[in-house]
């Protein structure tokens, strides 16, 4: 890892390389401090470009010594980095001293590390998502096995992995074997595992499908221990994500207030969790816009002299976070009474009324507040000072 010195402008020192290591870290504090007591220096700011994952051990290591930590935006970085020499160049030497001078200049924010139940909460929710990538995965190749060895499946069952469907190709998986099989003996398996089977006349379907069916009948050895291989997958990932949602449960418990967002109509485990992790101590904002900001759901336009360019969200910010909001608002439109009637009252008012996208993003912003305000004092979610915000608005109106 390569480290820059630079203070006012003036660069201090020469380029210094360390490792990943904890002998790196420590050869990396006594240059620091080597640099602060020969300039007479008392305050140390660590610029980052979170560009990979090898300054988390660092960051750690520099927090718990007590320095400053600052990130600088990896476009700002892009841009800057041509002005010194007027070129594109990219190397070790020239990238740390470009995220020096941005410190320097202030264009950085203070990097928030967060502790206990909130980076527990943060770890969590990161690894809910590679599970769910992974069984995504491993249901689009199951799919892909039927349509070529049983295409007709689906005609019996739409969803291979509810309970009958997947004992079925756990035990036949081909459809040779299950006409061979035969109805009788394929209800019986159903009923060993099953309290409420699915009937003999789907079974009889099946058997039915099995004789007719079209599927790939070479290679079939090897294409059934491929299905078995991605059913054991299957299993062990959903074994892995219950677990991973009961550990969420606990943490979002532990943190003050959390468990009431889950009042909200709409709102489920994995959004409170995300919201939590991804924000870590409410404390530390002092309005709900600044947590907007965090999500990239400010609002940005680009104007110049008469042009007005169109509004739009920034994007820049927590990605996670963002998606995570958003896609509860598509929930929380479905289930949750008060705030449709929010979005149909954005949709349909006399002045200025919004496209759906637009309402969703500005529902967005109102859910932010309303978890805000929950995590912040402690209320119950109030669906009828909802309903009352919706009446004050119309008043007005």
């Amino acid at each position: 890892m390569p480290e820059h010195s630079i203070s006012g402008g003036i660069e201090l020192t020469k380029l210094l390389k360390f490792s990943n290591t904890g002998e790196g870290f420590d050869h990396l504090s006594q240059w620091m401090q080597s640099i602060c007591k020969q300039h007479e220096k008392a305050e140390i700011i660590v610029g980052f470009e979170p560009t990979g994952h090898y300054w988390f051990n660092m960051g750690d290591y520099l927090k718990s010594q007590g320095h400053k930590l600052a990130m600088v935006n990896p476009f700002h970085v892009k841009r800057t980095k041509e002005l010194d020499d007027n070129s594109p160049t990219k190397n070790d030497r020239k990238d740390p001293k470009t995220i020096a001078m941005l410190v320097k200049d202030g264009r950085y924010r203070e990097v928030y590390i967060p502790e206990d139940v909130y980076q527990e909460l943060r770890e969590a929710v990161a690894e809910r998502d590679r599970l769910v990538q992974r069984l995504t995965a491993i249901n689009n190749q199951v799919d892909r096995w039927l349509d070529i060895h049983f295409p007709e499946f689906e005609q019996v069952f739409k969803d291979w992995r509810r309970q009958a469907a997947f004992l079925t190709l756990r035990h036949f998986s081909t459809p040779e074997k299950i006409a061979a099989a035969g109805a009788m003996k394929i209800v019986a398996i159903w009923k060993q595992s099953m309290k409420r089977t699915t009937g003999a006349k789907r079974a009889q379907e099946l058997v039915k499908t099995g004789r007719v069916s079209i599927g790939r009948k070479i290679g079939l050895v090897a294409a059934e221990a491929s299905l078995q291989n991605l059913l054991d997958e299957h299993e062990l990932y959903v074994k892995h994500y219950e677990e991973l949602e009961q550990l969420m449960m606990e943490l979002l418990l532990q943190v003050p207030n959390a468990g009431k967002l889950l009042q909200i109509k709409g709102v489920g485990l994995i959004t409170a969790a995300t919201f939590v992790g991804e924000i870590g101590d409410v404390s530390r904002f002092q309005d709900p816009r600044q947590i907007q900001k965090l999500a990239g759901l400010n609002l940005v336009e680009n104007s110049s002299g008469k042009h007005k360019g169109k509004t739009r969200i920034s994007r820049r910010g927590r990605k996670r976070l963002r998606h995570s909001l958003f896609m509860a608002m598509i929930t929380i439109l479905a289930k949750n009474t008060e705030f449709r009637m929010l979005h149909q009252k954005n949709l349909t008012r006399g002045k200025n009324p919004l496209t759906k996208m637009q309402s969703v993003i500005a529902l967005c912003g109102k859910l932010i507040r309303v978890f805000y305000g929950i995590l912040t004092t402690g209320r119950d979610y109030s669906a009828e000072k909802m309903l009352g915000d919706i009446e004050r608005g119309k008043t007005a109106a």
